[in-house]
This record gives structure tokens, C-alpha cells and sequence, in this order.
């Protein structure tokens, strides 16, 4: 079967991260969402996603197709159901189309011709920035489960102080030494290659992707996930880096989500609680206004690219978009558009041409190319946040 996932109707509820990527290559748990479809059906997927991504991630349609709402999480009781599905046959959760079945044959979906098969488990739904990082926890030990199923872990050296070993898997090549680790509160997955340096300390769960590094006497409070290649130093509690992302220094990151190639300067510091312990509002593409969170802890939300010197203060709830540059003193506003350049003082327009440049650089040193299809996609998140940018 060809298994195609779509963006459904959160992609804007999920920008500035969903500005690069479709909904399925958001990263939450261990594994991105596509990841875990794949996992879980045994087969690759394609993605139905904007036009301007569609280059680099592209859609193969077949004869036969089951499209999957990538904003669904899966486990087994849904893909069983998606598995048998038949011709004119689709999964609702209450209103929400979870998967569909469709032919190279159909000119058009009309659902009311379709036979409803309402999905009534439990199931886990990223619908909201802030889900990635608050519901980790339930996605984390979701995806331990399904990635160490059957496996062995390497052993965990000698010299590390260790609570409940049992919760814990670290894959080939992996360095870690005097480190201590308690999975009592949460599984911890240390990914391939990935080095964890002495005295570090992590209180699960907590995942590190392939060839991600901790830096020396690094303090992790779970659930927290770090992507492949990520370097993270200092204090993190309850915040997911999608990939190659770093906070190599000391500072605190806090129910936060970064995206790909961000870097926070040394001693960045995000507040994640308000002074009046009141629930914090995030701002919202979709509505331009700042949104309920319901939630009384939410840092950082930083689209992929972006950027931040030394000495950074971000306020409870600061969104920043894709490609900005923040620095200087004092806090910058809780919302910064994408291709921002400055901080507290005032903003101007980070021009394409200096943020590729500076793209460019970060991704050599992990000799990634910074290709057409990469800038491309940043032209076009340019034009579409213009509207945001003052100057």
C-alpha cells in the first residue's frame, strides 16, 4: 500500500516550524511523526504539503493510496485500523479525519459518500506549538517502546551512576562516562554515535538523537529531546531541538521548542514562568493575536535558522520566526518576525542574502549544502511574513 501524509487543518496553528517543513517532520517524542508512521506500517511515506515545499518534499500518489493526517499520532489500535482500510472507507475522531483510503481513479474526496469508521482510543494530536513539547512525555515512552521492542541496549560503562537501568537504551557507538542517570522518573534512548561528556546529569525521560552531544556538567530534566546532531550544554527542562540545533553554553532552556540550525549565544536564558505565576499566551499565526495556552510553564517557540548572541533574555512565551538575529540587552518582544535583525532596541530586516550566507556557514560545518531547494523555501517564508516585519 502507498501511504501519503498530509498537514491537515493545524499547519497554521503549528508555524513557525510548519513555515519549513510539513506537520509530519515535526519532531516530538523520539522520532519525527513520519518516522513513527513509518515505524509503525512498514513502509515508507510521502507527504501532500504547500506548494513551495513540495520540491524537497514531495508527494508520490499510486493507484491505491491510504492518506494519513500527520497531525495524529500513531500506536497500534489506530494503525490496525488503517491498515484494513477499504475502498470508500475513512477514520474520524469525532470530526477530524485521521485516515482516508483513495484511488489515482477519484477526481474528487466527497467524504459523505464514504463508509465513517469513528476511531474512540486514546490517541495522542499535535495541534498546537506548545503540544510538541508538553505532550513529549507521552510521545517519548511511545516511541522507547517501539524503537527498543525486542533489542538489547549496549552496555551502560562502568563508571556511571545509574537509577533503573532497565529504562534506559543506548545504541552503538555511544561515549558517555561518570555521568549519572536516573530513569526512575522517565525512559532515557542515547542515539548512535551520540557522546554525553563528564558530569553530566539527566533525569529522564530524555532522548538524544544520532551524533547529538552533551557538553560537560549539562543538567537535563525530562522529557526533553534532542535531535540528531544537536550540542547542548547548561541547564534544559522539558524542551525539544528538532536537529542540529545548538545551546552549546551555560542558560537556561525551559518548555521550550527550537528548530533545526538554531544556535542560542552562551548564558541565553528563557523564563518560562510569569512573575504572576498567571497561564501564558503565545502568539498565533493563524488568529495574529497571542493565543491561550492554558499552560502555567511555556518558554521558547524559535523557527529553524534563527539565531541569538551572548547574554540573551527571552521573555515567558516569545515566539521567534525563521531566520532572525537577536542580540543586545534587555528582553526582545514576545513575538519577532521572521528575518529580523536586532533585539530590545528595535528591529530591522535580516536581508535573505546575509541569512543564507550565515545558513550556509552553520550547515558547511556539518558539510550539509545549503542548496536551491533550501532558499527557495526561505524566499518564499521572506515574501509570506513580510506583513509582520516593520521595516
Amino acid at each position: 500500500m502507498n501511504y501519503i501524509l498530509f498537514d491537515g487543518t493545524v499547519r497554521n496553528a503549528l508555524l513557525p516550524f510548519t513555515f519549513t517543513r510539513p506537520v509530519a517532520d515535526i519532531r516530538v517524542g523520539i522520532l519525527t511523526i513520519r518516522e513513527k508512521w513509518e515505524k509503525h506500517l512498514g513502509y515508507t511515506t510521502t507527504t501532500v504539503t504547500e506548494e513551495y515545499l513540495s520540491e524537497k518534499y514531495p508527494m508520490v500518489e499510486m493507484g491505491h493510496n491510504i492518506m494519513l493526517n500527520a497531525s495524529f499520532l500513531p500506536n497500534e489500535e489506530l494503525v490496525t485500523l488503517v491498515k484494513n482500510l477499504q475502498e470508500n472507507q475513512a477514520i474520524f475522531a469525532e470530526e477530524e479525519v485521521i485516515a482516508f483510503y483513495t484511488t489515482d481513479a477519484q477526481e474528487e474526496v466527497d467524504f459523505d459518500a464514504y463508509e465513517a469508521i469513528e476511531f474512540s482510543g486514546d490517541v495522542l494530536r499535535i495541534e498546537n506549538t506548545w503540544d510538541i513539547f508538553s505532550k513529549n512525555g507521552e510521545a517519548l515512552e511511545a516511541d522507547f517502546r517501539l524503537i527498543t521492542a525486542g533489542r538489547t541496549s549496549q552496555p551502560i560503562p562502568t563508571s556511571n551512576n545509574v537509577i533503573a537501568p532497565e529504562n534506559i537504551f543506548l545504541e552503538e557507538g555511544v561515549e558517555m562516562e561518570f555521568c549519572t542517570l536516573n530513569a526512575s522518573t522517565g525512559s532515557i534512548y542515547i542515539g548512535k554515535n551520540a557522546v554525553v561528556l563528564e558530569g553530566c546529569i539527566i533525569r529522564g525521560g530524555f532522548a538524544m538523537n544520532e551524533g547529538a552531544v552533551l557538553k560537560m556538567g549539562a543538567k537535563i530534566y525530562g522529557p526533553t529531546t534532542l535531535g540528531p546532531y544537536c550540542k547542548v550544554g547548561g541547564e534544559v527542562n522539558n524542551s525539544v531541538l528538532f536537529a542540529y540545533s545548538n545551546k552549546g553554553h551555560e542558560g537556561f532552556l525551559g518548555n521550550s521548542v527550537l528548530g533545526e540550525w538554531c544556535n542560542l549565544g552562551a548564558d541565553t536564558n528563557t523564563s518560562n514562568l510569569k512573575n504572576n505565576y498567571a497561564p501564558v499566551r503565545l502568539w498565533s499565526y493563524e488568529t495574529e493575536g497571542f493565543a491561550k495556552t492554558g499552560l502555567q510553564f511555556c518558554g521558547l517557540m524559535m523557527g529553524d535558522h534563527s539565531k541569538c548572541g551572548i547574554n540573551t533574555m527571552f521573555n515567558t512565551g516569545t515566539v521567534i520566526g525563521v531566520s532572525a538575529n537577536i542580540f543586545g540587552s534587555g528582553y526582545p518582544r514576545n513575538f519577532v518576525p521572521s528575518f529580523s535583525w536586532g533585539g530590545a532596541s528595535g528591529f530591522s530586516t535580516y536581508l535573505p542574502k546575509k541569512a543564507y550566507e550565515t545558513a550556509a556557514a552553520m550547515m558547511k560545518r556539518r558539510e550539509i549544502p545549503f542548496d536551491e531547494k533550501e532558499s527557495a523555501i526561505l524566499d518564499h517564508v521572506f515574501e509570506q511574513t513580510k506583513k509582520w516585519r516593520k521595516s
